[in-house]
């Protein structure tokens, strides 16, 4: 983000209490906020995206365009900001989940994994992607694919991040 001096200067305003004025109004509508030592970040609503409704995805039906809501992607996929990165997914273990090669993967480094939970987890000194499972007592990884067996570790078994999104462009 620019600072206020560079911010004075693109606008035109001639004094940084100007620029301090209108920083002041962005940050009240949540477009910038400021970080501990001062810095302007973008805000929550700085990459807003319009919801407007809904489509259906079976029969057609009549669908009027209307204004539902304005949300960001980070406020929809990430939990955890500082927490939070991205991996390029490679193989074809986990399609049945709709988790197909090149999509980008949103994952959260240290979320408890629960039942159920598709985690990155190093097995016996091997990085994969699968679904964490526990039956009892007993812990292993389940891929969502019918070629490919559980993974039971034989000697340790570490997650490193749980998968919160999928991103997938198309074109």
């Amino acid at each position: 983000m620019p600072s206020y001096s560079e911010l004075m200067a693109v606008v035109g305003f001639r004094s940084k209490n100007a620029v301090y004025k209108l920083v002041e109004r962005f940050m009240q509508r949540e477009w910038l906020e400021k970080d501990d030592m001062g810095k302007l970040l973008p805000g929550r609503h700085f990459h807003d995206l319009r919801l407007l409704g809904t489509v259906a995805a079976g029969f057609p039906s009549p669908a009027e365009e209307e204004l539902a809501d304005t949300v960001t992607l980070d406020e929809l996929l990430i939990r955890n900001r500082e927490a939070t990165y991205l991996l390029k997914v490679n193989g074809d273990s986990m399609n049945e989940a709709g988790i197909l090669p090149g999509d980008l993967l949103i994952v959260e480094r240290g979320a408890a994994p629960r039942d159920g939970d598709i985690v990155i987890a190093q097995v016996d000194s091997q990085w994969t992607m699968k679904y964490f499972r526990r039956r009892g007592d007993k812990v292993f990884l389940e891929a969502a694919n019918k070629h490919y067996q559980p993974i039971y570790p034989t000697q340790e078994l570490k997650i490193a991040a749980v998968v919160r999104g999928v991103v997938r462009k198309y074109a």
